[in-house]
């Protein structure tokens, strides 16, 4: 068990909610004090593809024993725990939803000594299409809760594997789309031509001017195409081999295509304004991309996810 500094044990007597932000890679857990004041995090390799002997109430325990010892706190969690591949499935939340509708839905999980961890169900849409989301939810309500003006209508894009732009209205989720903009620039960089010229199995380094040039370029050809993405995607390696292009920014290329035409197809209708949520440096990159659009003011909101927990958490009686 974890040694406790005197400002620490100060710190947990103010605890008030153990929430989680557990997803495929990685578990984040986190102490909140009164109004979701974070008083300790701590992070691991624990995502729900990575649970060993054990499970998962071995993992739970392995982050926040000490914190459990120290007082009987409610817990919450959200992301891909909830999902058919983690701890409990917790059913979507169908079509609109907002934080009364998730509170109201939250699954239980009971713990070998009597606890409880509440995980959040996620949302379901049927239309225009077929949509899903563990963990984007929450981000929003904590966007709604930190910045309640945006509650009557805001576009929220969350950028990663899987990017997300999120419809609000009247405080609920009303539609949402999904671009695997992050996944197929990593299956191409990994599993295919067009990574070859720049070491497709190295980290990617801070962006060079020749890179934010390349980006720059990948994005406007994008913006301009008519034809999608398909006839793009040759031209990261075409341009190398006719000396348009250094081969250590062709990535840099690839990803500004990607990143373009995901722009280019969620921004073809007016958009009074949209808000980020999600890794400072990628989200630095969309809004390099989207001023190609004419979109130049795209804030970004930061712990959204801690304080969407919070906001779960206190809808259903769990916090006051």
């Amino acid at each position: 068990m974890k040694q406790l500094t005197e400002a620490n044990r100060r710190a947990k007597a103010d605890a008030r909610l153990i929430a989680l932000d557990w997803g495929t890679s990685s578990l984040r857990a986190m102490l909140l004090g009164a109004d979701a004041a974070l008083l300790d995090a701590r992070v691991a390799p624990l995502g729900i593809m990575q649970i060993g002997e054990g499970g998962f109430e071995a993992a739970y325990r392995s982050m926040v024993a000490d914190w459990l010892a120290e007082a009987k706190l409610p817990a919450i969690a959200a992301g891909m725990v909830a999902s058919a591949q983690g701890w409990l499935e917790a059913p979507y939340c169908q079509e609109t939803a907002g934080a009364r509708e998730l509170a109201g839905r939250l699954a239980k999980v009971a713990l070998s000594d009597g606890g409880a961890l509440h995980l959040v169900p996620g949302v379901s849409l049927t239309e225009p299409r077929a949509e899903v989301m563990r963990g984007e939810e929450t981000q929003v309500v904590g966007a709604l809760t930190l910045f309640p003006h945006m509650r009557r209508e805001a576009v929220f894009v969350l950028p990663g594997t899987h990017s997300k732009w999120i419809r609000i209205e009247d405080g609920c989720i009303r539609e949402c789309q999904t671009f695997m903009t992050g996944e197929l620039f990593a299956v191409l960089r990994q599993h295919s031509i067009l990574g070859r010229f720049a070491g497709a199995g190295e980290p990617e380094a801070t962006a060079t001017e020749e890179e934010d040039s390349a980006f720059d370029t990948g994005v406007e050809v994008a913006r301009t195409s008519a034809g999608g993405i398909s006839p793009l995607l040759f031209s990261a390696r075409a341009k190398v081999l006719l000396g348009q292009l250094p081969k250590a920014a062709s990535l840099a290329y690839l990803s500004g295509v990607l990143i373009g035409d995901e722009l280019r197809n969620a921004l073809a209708h007016p958009i009074r304004s949209v808000v980020m949520i999600g890794d400072a440096r990628l989200c630095a990159r969309y809004r390099r991309a989207a001023r190609q659009f004419g979109v130049s003011d795209m804030p970004e909101v930061e712990n959204a996810t801690r304080v969407g927990l919070w906001a779960i958490a206190r809808e259903a009686g769990l916090v006051k």
